[in-house]
């Protein structure tokens, strides 16, 4: 149904409630505090471009987001989230709602939260929050802020690389007989039932090796020969551009070579895709593998920055979203960008290790005149590990001349720009044989057969301003400083511990083989039991595989968008770290 926003002024709180609310809670309430302290911030003007100009009129949208807020302060549903409007007194009083006023369907708040994301307005709610907060002077302008990230679990489950292929081809399968359930018996093989109509872990696939590759193989002939059709020769299929079909071709690439003796499966040997583009479920195709330390997940990054100067609020002032396999360092350049827009920059910006290396903090400088305060990367060659003498440090660099002199007092003989395989400017620097073979310490510099040592150095630029990063390191000073980044850690524990819990988030705490899936296993995801309709007129009796309707809530997280409504859950954790302080502030 198609609703047109009517952008009507914020009324009053009605008197009957406002006299009936008081006298319930005559010491107070949360939320009749946010109402008297801090008002309505936002109005119906502020959402008119995320609803159409016709049809029939919306719910008041200031509403939904004041909702939306105290849905997620109390950890509640759709459907008691629309209860509490209907029958809790407080509720009305912030939404200014009469006593008998009997609300709506639970339905209108998932339709707002994925109009919010079809809109790109999924931190509407967090930046009039910080505004508020800027006017009431509980934001310092370049002030001190820190920065951090963790890990967020995709809603899949974890599967391996032939049981992404078996639900790729069960998820296309189950997209054409919807779309185009007259034309698969055409092309349907009764084997395809027993091996796509359960799910992927519950298919037998054989132990042993031979046994594995040989399944697989079918497996990527039946996806080849369904592929083949769906492009190529297919007329009666109403539509070729099915998601789910294009997914499974993707997969197909992925897993599987095709040469003159047929389709094989990918090894090491023949090149398996990196992670950053590998899909790890054909139901969440932005959640990929990462790895940090010892720990290995499925997913996603969230990085939050938040305010930490003396005797003032902590505030978190900016969320960025990526994806796993994304290194830190990549997210340091956007996060100053979207602090920038907010005209939120610090002066000094404390992250930990993973967000800083010499260019960064050049272009923090320069760009943003922001001194990112972090830890530099040590020296991890095997010199500095054995005698710390030798390690490139302890080389002198005469940058006019282009030489380098080592510590037993040999002068470079070669200088050279470079490149490292990334794209890194480097200065390549090495000695002459002669020099480092008669050299009584040479085992401790180098172990080139060719007794030569080679060194490769920073730009001058940044070689210099790691140099002065480092003595700035080992100073009181700094240390003082660098212990209040400490605090984003219980910022990240006490949030994802509040997200792992959200009736409507999309993470799960634990391993990703027990998360509730979207791929229709557990919860709220969880589909109605498999059709299998057989064809009348096929003497085979070809048999269509066709999956029946699931909830709203499975329906958005298997869209497009399931990385921007992620991103709005994050906002949304923000606001009520914003609220949570408030409610302090106000008591």
């Amino acid at each position: 149904m198609r609703c047109r926003a009517r952008p009507q002024t914020v009324p009053p709180v009605p008197e009957q409630t406002a006299r009936i609310a008081r006298l319930a809670f005559p010491k107070g309430n949360l939320y009749l505090q946010i109402r008297d302290e801090i008002g309505v911030l936002l109005t119906d003007a502020d959402f008119v471009d995320l609803f159409p100009s016709r049809g029939q009129p919306a719910y008041a949208p200031w509403r939904l987001a004041l909702i939306t807020i105290f849905q997620f302060i109390e950890n509640l549903s759709d459907r008691a989230a629309a209860e509490s409007v209907r029958a809790r007194i407080d509720w009305k009083y912030a939404l200014s709602l009469e006593l008998e006023n009997s609300g709506f369907d639970s339905t209108v708040l998932c339709e707002f939260r994925a109009r919010l994301v079809a809109e790109n307005a999924e931190n509407l709610l967090f930046e009039k929050l910080l505004d508020w907060c800027r006017e009431q002077k509980m934001l310092k302008t370049r002030g001190r802020q820190r920065t951090d990230s963790t890990h967020v679990l995709a809603a899949v489950r974890g599967i391996n690389r032939l049981e992404c292929v078996l639900e790729a081809m069960r998820n296309a399968l189950n997209a054409i007989a919807k779309e185009s359930p007259e034309w698969l018996p055409q092309l349907f093989q009764t084997t395809w039932l027993e091996r796509y109509s359960p799910r992927a872990i519950n298919v037998r696939i054989p132990h042993s090796a031979a046994g594995r590759q040989e399944f697989a193989e079918t497996v990527g002939c039946d996806a080849y020969a369904l592929l083949d059709a769906v492009y190529n020769w297919s007329e009666l299929l109403a539509s070729k551009e099915i998601e789910a079909v294009e997914t499974l071709r993707r997969v197909v690439i992925q897993q599987f070579y095709v040469d003159e003796r047929g389709v094989h499966w990918r090894t090491s040997a023949e090149g398996i895709p990196p992670s950053l583009i590998f899909i790890n479920s054909p139901y969440d195709l932005d959640a990929h593998y990462g790895k940090k330390r010892q720990f290995q997940w499925t997913g996603y990054k969230v990085y939050l920055t938040e305010t930490c100067d003396e005797e003032m609020p902590r505030l978190i002032t900016n969320v960025e979203t990526s994806s796993a396999p994304v290194a830190d360092f990549d997210l340091t350049e956007p996060i100053h960008q979207s602090l920038e827009k907010k005209n939120l920059l610090p002066a000094i910006h404390l992250v930990d290790m993973g967000f800083v290396d010499a260019e960064l903090m050049i272009a923090a400088q320069k760009l943003y005149d922001v001194d990112l305060y972090g830890p530099s990367h040590a020296d991890q060659q095997w010199q500095s590990r054995n005698d710390p003498k030798f390690s490139g440090e302890n080389f002198s660099i005469d940058w006019e001349r282009k030489q380098a002199v080592c510590p037993m007092g040999k002068t470079s003989s070669s200088w050279s720009d470079a490149a490292t395989e990334t794209g890194k400017r480097m200065v390549k620097i090495k000695f002459l044989t002669k020099d480092c073979r008669v050299c009584p310490v040479h085992h401790k510099c180098t172990k080139s057969k060719q007794i030569r040592r080679t060194l490769s150095i920073l730009p001058q630029e940044q070689y210099e301003l790691r140099q002065v990063a480092r003595a700035r390191e080992q100073t009181s000073e700094y240390k003082l400083e660098y212990r209040r980044r400490s605090g984003i850690e219980g910022t990240m524990r006490t949030g994802g511990e509040r997200v792992w819990n959200a009736p409507f988030a999309l993470c799960r705490r634990g391993k990703n083989a027990s998360a509730k899936r979207a791929d229709g296993d557990g919860g709220q995801c969880r589909t109605t039991q498999q059709l299998v309709k057989r064809s009348a007129d096929s003497k085979n009796k070809t048999a269509i595989i066709c999956q029946s309707n699931q909830t709203s809530e499975t329906n958005i997280t298997n869209s497009p968008a399931v990385s921007k409504m992620r991103k709005t859950h994050f906002f949304l954790l923000s606001v009520l770290f914003h609220v949570r302080l408030l409610k302090l502030t106000l008591t």
